[in-house]
């Protein structure tokens, strides 16, 4: 058994991006972050896996959306790691990615901050109930979804032998007016997808742990690492 099967089966990973500053000032407001302060920099989009270990990582900007990316690392590693379960927080998810994720076989598990303000989204002359008033939102445009279904195959396709990345395609249909078929078909389908995650999310504590594990990796992933350069830092990465 090799040594880092200890630490999982390498069948969930997690990702998130981290931002560093590029030193100066900004001379184009496109390479500042907001968040991170008024200096310029980029961004790192890693995916980890439950082995603690890196097994894709890209440069993004500052400050692009991170969902378009997430599949990116799922489908183009050169890896032996068999994802079955991926964990984000809410920055790397979208509509247009729980859509995407069943297409190619990955259960999608993000920790979404929003949760309470989220709808669902139930099928065509399904009934909330009691429990659910109030948390719905309009019925799935099922028939939409039925009458895009081949063109979202093939999208999916073309996604799957690399004739197009994902993350081209996903910007592309975020760019797309809201009247575009394909764009709609897929938003639709995520928000199906997105609707059962949530409901599985407010039953099931184990799913709510084990997102919650999966995406500490990172974050105990680069403390170890600081503390390999730096064991004189007892915070793993803050000043001494």
């Amino acid at each position: 058994m090799p040594l880092a099967a200890l630490w999982g089966d390498g069948t969930t990973s997690s990702s998130d991006g981290q931002q560093f500053h590029a030193g100066g000032r900004g001379a184009a407001i496109g390479d500042i972050n907001a968040r991170s302060g008024n200096e310029p920099g980029v961004a790192f989009y890693t995916h980890v896996s439950d082995r603690y270990d890196p097994f894709a990582s890209r440069v993004i900007a500052a400050t692009a959306g991170e969902a378009p990316y997430v599949l990116d690392g799922l489908l183009y590693h050169q890896t032996g790691l068999t994802i079955e379960e991926h964990y984000t927080d809410t920055g790397g998810a979208s509509d247009h990615v729980f859509g995407l994720m069943p297409f190619f076989g990955y259960r999608f598990a993000p920790r979404l901050r929003d949760i309470r303000e989220r709808r669902l989204h139930l099928l065509p002359g399904q009934e909330s109930g009691q429990l659910l008033t109030g948390m719905t939102a309009e019925p799935i445009a099922l028939g939409h979804v039925a009458a895009h279904w081949d063109e979202l195959l093939r999208f999916a396709t073309s996604i799957r032998t690399g004739t197009v990345t994902a993350s081209a395609m996903l910007r592309r249909l975020s760019a797309y007016p809201r009247q575009n078929g394909l764009a709609l078909a897929l938003r639709e389908l995520g928000r199906l997808e997105r609707s059962i995650f949530m409901l599985d999310w407010l039953r099931d504590i184990d799913l709510r742990r084990r997102t919650q594990a999966g995406l500490n990796r990172g974050p105990v992933r680069e403390c170890s690492k600081t503390y390999a350069k730096h064991p004189d830092r007892s915070d793993g990465g803050g000043a001494a």
